[in-house]
């Protein structure tokens, strides 16, 4: 703004100082109006506005928004932008100093009261010149310190900007991994259609195999258990087996040691066989396991009854079938009570027998 003020200071005093003026200084102040049209054509900082509006800059087309318009989001590019802007203000201030200055000028010599400039104006021009210094510097202070901030921030700004390159690259990962599982379920629905198995039926499904679990166990249980008592009869059968063995051999020696004698009646052999069947059906029906004479008067017989061995010791007195006395093993006391005694008194063995055992399956 000083310099305006002085050089219309001076053009008034040329102008007070040399009245008269040339036929060419006259026609180009008649027409100001077209000298300054002529020369705003000449002047290229003013297309060069619209040039600037319109100027694209490299590498942003990547921030450009969803109207169209740019973001300008990246501090480089901001910078950039705003450099050429205060390069076009600075020339524009510049171009509009110099227009006001010729305006001014070209007014005072075709005006016919030229203003009259005086040093009080020029003291009023100075001191407004200083405020607006000041002024100036003040706003330059604060844009300094915005600036200074700005760079403070710069290093929170790329921080989070390279976080947000972070979390984008991440969500474009997520993104295709979700579509990847849209995908493979899509392929799994139509490898496995209708009806799919669900939570409820899984459910019902989980319960009917642990019932049908349990029935299981149960009859292997009882399989176990038949098992255990088949074993015990094969145990039982393979001693009895043994037993006809030794029997078998002993009557196969009986027969051989007769071989040599002679024999007037051939029937014997056959006789004997058919004795020595029916006496071991006769054991078979009566559960008879062995019949072992200790002595001349005493009688051992073993008897099978519900898996369970009874033994019946009788004692004879000598020379006589008069029973003198009766043991029984195998079963208790209690069951048996006075039958023994009984039988004892009434010499009937049979009886004895027979009511031991009656007693003992029922036990």
């Amino acid at each position: 703004m000083t310099e305006p003020a002085s050089t219309i200071a001076l053009t008034a005093s040329r102008a007070v100082g040399h009245p008269t003026l040339s036929a060419t200084d006259l026609t180009a102040a008649r027409n100001p109006q077209a000298t300054l049209d002529d020369a705003k054509t000449r002047l290229r900082i003013v297309n060069a506005r619209a040039e600037l509006c319109t100027h694209t800059w490299d590498g942003i087309e990547e921030w450009v928004g969803e109207d169209g318009a740019l973001g300008l989001k990246d501090p480089k590019v901001v910078e950039s932008d705003v450099q050429a802007q205060i390069s076009f203000l600075r020339k524009l201030k510049f171009l509009y100093l110099e227009q006001n200055a010729k305006d001014k000028y070209v007014k005072t010599i075709v005006s016919d009261d030229a203003p009259l400039v005086t040093p009080r104006l020029n003291e009023e021009l100075r001191l407004r010149n200083e405020e607006k210094k000041a002024t100036l510097r003040e706003h330059k202070g604060k844009l300094a310190e915005r600036r200074d901030d700005l760079r403070a921030l710069a290093g929170f700004v790329e921080e989070d900007y390279k976080k947000a390159q972070t979390l984008t690259l991440q969500a474009s990962t997520l993104s295709q991994r979700i579509l990847d599982a849209r995908l493979s379920l899509t392929r799994l629905r139509q490898a496995h259609p209708h009806p799919r198995l669900t939570i409820t039926t899984a459910n019902q499904q989980l319960d009917g195999q642990v019932e049908e679990m349990q029935a299981l166990d149960m009859e292997l249980a009882d399989v176990n258990e038949k098992i255990a008592a088949v074993r015990e009869r094969i145990k039982v059968g393979t001693s009895e087996v043994e037993r006809q063995r030794v029997v078998r051999a002993e009557v196969e020696k009986a027969v051989e040691v007769g071989a040599g004698e002679r024999v007037e009646d051939e029937r014997v052999v056959g006789l004997y066989d058919w004795f020595s069947t029916i006496t071991s059906a006769h054991h078979a029906l009566l559960s008879l396991l062995s019949a072992h004479s200790e002595s001349d008067n005493e009688l051992r017989l073993t008897y099978l009854v519900h898996d369970h061995e009874v033994c019946i010791t009788l004692l004879f007195i000598p020379n006589t079938r008069r029973l003198a006395e009766a043991r029984v093993e195998g079963v208790e006391e209690s069951t048996i009570g006075d039958v023994v005694d009984a039988h004892i008194m009434a010499n009937d063995v049979s009886g004895l027998v027979w009511a031991v055992l009656a007693r003992a399956r029922a036990a």
